[in-house]
């Protein structure tokens, strides 16, 4: 079984999380939308996209969108099949957070690593 596939997303808090969308919209070309994150399609060598998609977000410092993590980040992870993922972290004795969420995006799940870090699990939707 394939374990992680690929980075789904990078998410982290910032004090002032509007002034920095800001930065990195003048400072570095990232398309920042409403939401306050972008969307990295996946292309080939040639530029044209293939399946896949990176996002990217800042979080205000009050998010609890990590918890229980007080970690200023999160990385999350594109999995094959994450049931077997979740069922082989448990067996491992991984801290493995007991909510699954099945929504149109795909299915997603958390683990807590060994420093204290969320970890999120997500296995895409079909065709994404």
């Amino acid at each position: 079984m394939k374990r992680v596939t690929g980075i789904g997303g990078i998410f982290f808090k910032a004090k002032d999380a509007p002034a920095l969308q800001a930065w990195y919209k003048q400072h570095l070309g990232i398309d920042v939308q409403a939401w306050g994150g972008a969307a990295f399609d996946w292309t080939d060598d040639d530029g044209k996209p293939v399946a896949g998609t990176t996002s990217w977000l800042i979080n205000p410092q009050e998010s609890k969108h990590f918890a229980p993590s007080d970690a200023s980040f999160m990385v999350n992870y594109r999995v094959d099949d994450l049931h077997a993922l979740v069922k082989v972290l448990k067996e491992e004795g991984c801290n493995v957070l007991e909510k699954v969420d099945d929504s149109e995006y795909g299915k997603f799940a958390w683990v807590i690593d060994p420093e204290g870090n969320k970890v999120e699990l997500w296995q895409p939707a079909q065709g994404q």
